[in-house]
């Protein structure tokens, strides 16, 4: 972030908050964002409706990104109905354009805590009481999916008539037979998919990436649910599918949930808030799906390395997990499964 754009987002809070004055004391870009930028800032305000300071975070796009993702405008729509719905989540702040800061952008309230999965796993003094945690994870993604279409705030997300298992076949299909390269085994996934495709009775606001990664804790337990920039209408158990699948456990593949505790207890608490019972043959469906979603999204994040849009050392060692996965797949799809 140049001067010119600090200066300039002093001037928009104060626009904002009715403030006296404004000053950004300090500006740190965080780490990760391959598809956004985060910007950690220090924010003193004299007067105005946020007198004092305030630790928040930028989130603008970053200079390249994915075309499927939602804009920043969609995403911060999307943390205003779960922040209102009760998950935990960043205070979404203040919402703003490319005219202020040549990209568009909104501010949020900063949550303590690291979102690192590699570290989670590993790290038992992160995230408290790990079966508590992961419970609690079940509830958040409990109250997520009580958000139900028609929204008109939320009109931005389509509403297909195709269920959203079969919706997700037609995309993998349609992108693999138009890719130079075939994938047996992703073609034989599909078919599974096709062929045990699940009925959805509801469509729910899912956020479609809840993977250990996408949170953050601190020392007592969860604090936000991040990145919601895939967020669409969709079936509730592709969440618990996508938070149990092996490939989101970072090694820790006794963990069934997230790789940080078990199933059983997400699937409590996630019961605890709706009072129903979670359909075990269809969460399974949903985690064969998750790796066959990943592997096409590894495919095509080293895509954009390959192809010289985007020269990057994490996009082309991303494509590199396209084998194991597909292992996976046929493991899962290849013999029976309690």
């Amino acid at each position: 972030m140049n001067n010119e754009q600090r200066h300039a987002i002093e001037l928009f809070l104060r626009a904002q908050t009715g403030a006296d004055s404004v000053v950004v004391e300090s500006v740190k870009l965080l780490s990760g964002g391959a598809i956004q930028e985060n910007w950690q800032l220090t924010v003193s305000f004299r007067g105005g409706s946020h007198e004092g300071v305030l630790e928040c975070v930028l989130r603008s796009d970053a200079p390249s990104g994915v075309a499927v993702s939602h804009s920043r405008a969609e995403e911060f729509a999307l943390l205003q109905a779960a922040f209102v719905a009760g998950v935990t989540v960043p205070e979404p702040l203040w919402l703003g354009n490319a005219s202020v800061f040549g990209r568009d952008f909104f501010i949020m309230r900063k949550a303590a805590g690291t979102a690192a999965g590699f570290r989670l796993v590993k790290d038992t003094s992160l995230g408290g009481d790990r079966e508590l945690l992961v419970r609690r994870i079940g509830a958040e993604m409990a109250k997520l999916h009580t958000i139900m279409p028609p929204r008109s705030d939320l009109s931005f997300l389509p509403l297909s008539s195709s269920s959203p298992a079969l919706q997700g076949v037609h995309e993998f299909r349609t992108f693999l037979d138009t890719h130079h390269t075939p994938f047996p085994a992703l073609e034989w996934g599909i078919r599974w998919l096709e062929v045990h495709a699940p009925m959805t009775k509801q469509r729910v606001l899912t956020h479609r990436d809840w993977r250990t990664g996408n949170y953050m804790v601190d020392e007592q337990g969860l604090t936000a649910v991040l990145d919601w920039e895939f967020a669409a209408w969709s079936d509730p158990l592709e969440d618990i599918g996508w938070f149990c699948a092996r490939c989101w456990r970072f090694g820790q593949f006794d963990k069934e949930a997230g790789g940080i505790g078990s199933r059983a207890a997400l699937y409590d608490g996630y019961e605890s808030v709706t009072g129903v019972s979670l359909d075990r043959e269809a969460v399974f469906f949903w985690e064969v799906y998750a790796h066959i979603r990943w592997a096409i999204i590894a495919i095509q994040q080293g895509e954009r390395h390959v192809s010289g849009r985007e020269s990057s050392l994490e996009l082309a060692l991303t494509a590199h997990i396209v084998p194991e996965l597909e292992l996976e797949i046929l493991n899962m799809t290849g013999c029976a499964h309690a």
